[in-house]
């Protein structure tokens, strides 16, 4: 974690690129595994099929915000996690030094689909 508020204590989500791992919950089936960055609020990244993009906040621990997921590649033999579509994300969990949590949903057509997510600080910048 790294100070972001001029030395008053309070603390975010530290700068740097992270692998994550995403996981259906509530009946859903699938999970992908693939990297992002997440940079003074900025989300960006991806994994085989898909690249993410969006936005978060995050203060003393606990952090949410919103991502869109767009399908970059086809997916040959699987099903895709969201079935090929662009699809808007949000999120809520916490994060330490190293990691951060999530659980989130997305609106898959008319369906909202449930997810937790991992992720792993790898490389801090």
């Amino acid at each position: 974690m790294m100070p972001r508020d001029g030395g008053k204590g309070a603390m975010t989500v530290t700068n740097g690129l992270y692998t994550i791992q995403i996981e259906m919950t509530d009946g859903g089936h699938g999970r992908a595994h693939g990297v992002i960055v997440l940079h003074d609020g900025k989300i960006a990244g991806g994994d085989s099929y898909f690249y993410y993009t969006g936005s978060y906040t995050a203060d003393r621990g606990k952090w949410r915000g919103e991502l869109i997921t767009n399908e970059h590649t086809k997916s040959a033999g699987s099903l895709p996690l969201f079935g090929g579509r662009e699809v808007t994300c949000g999120f809520s969990g916490s994060y330490a030094a190293d990691g951060a949590q999530v659980q989130g949903s997305a609106l898959v057509g008319k369906t909202s689909v449930l997810f937790y997510a991992r992720l792993k600080l790898r490389s801090e910048f």
